[in-house]
């Protein structure tokens, strides 16, 4: 992963709280919303994207640096889009490249619902899809799932997934085990990501998903936004995720005029760690405008 310089800088919500962002490369600014809700320094430099634009990391409302607020309903994804909004005004950027990961991705639709003149690019990076009523059923995470069957780690990892999508909840220690699922090499290094990229804050965590964030009418709102959405979207899948298959972010884009599918082989639920010259070609011609 190639190393880029850091900066980092803070404002203040409208609702007093404060928020912390980095800023990572160099080039035209691309804003990118962590999942989780998480620290986005698991994004690290998104596998050398650092090297062809300056990245805006921003740390969502109690987590990394970032303050916690007063009012834990603020942590919901609906009312998070006031906070990029925000950031954004904050960097005085008229229009954005915006690109969200994961459950930052529900943020990332939802915002530009709300602001499409702002969005100049929207990048979907193995995306969260609740925002806009996407499903996934247990049957299509299995057989996925069975594909890796030659992986040592597979018979634990398969098990834990069996118990979690049968209805039993997912303990901690199930949702650790089935941790090599997320990505393309369960190696020493995705290990030391994943220990790193676990979310802190449970408070937040519970929060993102709360009455209201995914109401029918909101997704019924979201879908016709994206449908009239002028700005160009790349949806990015994984071979392998399971978090976001890609047969379902294949539907998310055919709800999207101006969308270009990607699938990158061999890679899970982190795209940039498995193959990241793979990942910067494909994310870098879309945002140059070469990929269509």
């Amino acid at each position: 992963m190639t190393s880029a310089p850091h900066t980092s800088a803070t404002l203040t919500a409208p609702d007093g709280t404060r928020l912390a962002h980095r800023l990572a490369g160099s080039g035209g600014p691309l804003l990118c919303v962590p999942g989780g809700p998480a620290d986005s320094a698991y994004l690290g430099d998104l596998g050398g994207l650092a090297v062809h634009r300056t990245l805006v990391l921003p740390d969502l409302r109690g987590t990394g640096r970032s303050a916690r607020p007063v009012d834990p309903a603020t942590y919901r994804c609906d009312r998070l889009v006031d906070d990029i909004e925000a950031l954004r005004a904050h960097l005085g950027l008229e229009r954005v490249d915006l690109l969200g990961h994961s459950a930052g991705a529900n943020i990332a639709v939802q915002y530009a619902a709300r602001y499409p003149h702002r969005v100049a690019r929207l990048a979907l990076v193995t995306p969260g899809l609740r925002a806009v009523g996407v499903g996934i059923t247990a049957d299509a995470r299995l057989g996925l799932a069975r594909r890796r069957a030659h992986e040592p780690w597979f018979p634990a990892a398969f098990a834990a997934l069996e118990a979690i999508n049968g209805g039993g909840g997912g303990t901690g220690a199930d949702w650790e085990a089935v941790a090599p699922f997320r990505y393309g090499r369960w190696d020493e290094a995705a290990r030391r990501h994943e220990a790193a990229s676990r979310p802190g804050n449970p408070e937040a965590v519970a929060g993102f998903g709360a009455d209201g964030a995914f109401t029918p009418d909101g997704i019924r709102a979201t879908r016709a936004a994206l449908a009239a959405l002028p700005a160009p979207v790349l949806l990015f899948a994984g071979e392998f995720d399971l978090n976001s298959p890609p047969g379902a972010v294949a539907e998310l884009a055919g709800l999207v005029p101006h969308a270009v599918l990607r699938v990158q082989p061999g890679a899970g639920h982190y795209p940039w760690l498995d193959d990241p010259a793979a990942f910067v070609e494909s994310v870098t011609a879309f945002l140059d405008g070469a990929d269509r």
